[in-house]
């Protein structure tokens, strides 16, 4: 077990010498601040190579939006128009046309087929 020393407040310690220290080395501030600007450079270039991608996918969006507005368009010109030829073709307005032209049905007493194989 250690002694404990009333009186080593009163005994000299014993001198402890500094270590010469080096003589610091000169930084290199240029060095320091080219490789800051290249840092802040670089991240400069990739925000602005992630603004251009974001442009471009915003235009590429709207001009996507443009086209299904056009598709919904035409589909509905399709419908309009196969609705017109539906109703141009029916036999109800075919009928009435003829009636107005001054044709009449012919009556089913009076059709007769005529066969042209034999002649």
């Amino acid at each position: 077990m250690a002694a404990l020393d009333w009186f080593a407040n009163d005994v000299a310690a014993p001198q402890v010498r500094p270590r010469p220290r080096a003589a610091p080395r000169p930084r290199a501030e240029g060095r320091r601040l080219r490789g800051g600007i290249v840092w802040i450079s670089l991240f400069a270039v990739l925000l602005v190579g992630v603004v251009a991608v974001n442009v471009a996918v915003l235009r590429a969006n709207m001009a996507l939006n443009n086209l299904n507005q056009q598709q919904l368009q035409l589909e509905s010109q399709n419908q309009t128009l196969a609705s017109q030829v539906s109703s141009a073709g029916s036999s109800l307005r075919i009928e009435q046309a003829a009636h107005r032209l001054g044709l009449v049905p012919a009556q089913a007493a009076d059709t007769s087929y005529l066969d042209l194989a034999h002649k």
